[in-house]
């Protein structure tokens, strides 16, 4: 999120993903919107993670997902959000639908198993080869995935 500061948070998940056996693109705490836009057209990567801790998640995350969803080279590539999605307390859920109707294609709460995300990544379908080598999983903003099972996805 372009208002997220915290870095260590996304070295873990940075190495989370790379155990996971996926090759990572960094870009590091508070990438404004355009730049994430932009980097996810150049990159065309299989998955965007983004991640939050500082409460602003929903806010952010509404605007961030119309920014790439309105771009015909980012519309359909595969976006999550995970962390702190807001800062007053029993709105997760809410949050959570929100933000998948907005056009992400899943949600992790902050209390999320780290495994829930290994369990999306298996249901992705391998992206047609228009990136170079290596451009697997974008990810940006900071979090880390905690213990819980909350993953919200959109209906099939």
């Amino acid at each position: 999120m372009s208002s997220d500061s915290h870095t260590w948070n996304l070295v873990f998940l940075q190495l989370l993903l790379e155990e996971m056996g996926h090759d990572v693109t960094n870009l590091g705490a508070c990438v404004p919107d355009e730049m994430l836009v932009q980097e996810c057209a150049a990159l065309r990567p299989d998955l965007v993670v983004i991640s939050t801790v500082n409460g602003h998640g929903h806010a952010d995350g509404k605007r961030l997902i119309g920014k790439v969803r309105a771009r015909p080279e980012t519309r359909h590539t595969p976006v999550v959000i995970g962390g702190k999605l807001g800062i007053t307390g029993g709105t997760q859920a809410t949050a959570s639908h929100e933000l998948v109707m907005a056009g992400f294609d899943a949600v992790f709460q902050d209390d999320a198993d780290p495994a829930a995300l290994g369990r999306f990544l298996d249901t992705l379908e391998p992206a047609p080869n228009t990136r170079e080598p290596g451009q697997d999983v974008l990810e940006r903003g900071p979090d880390v995935l905690e213990p819980g099972p909350d993953v919200l996805e959109p209906a099939s």
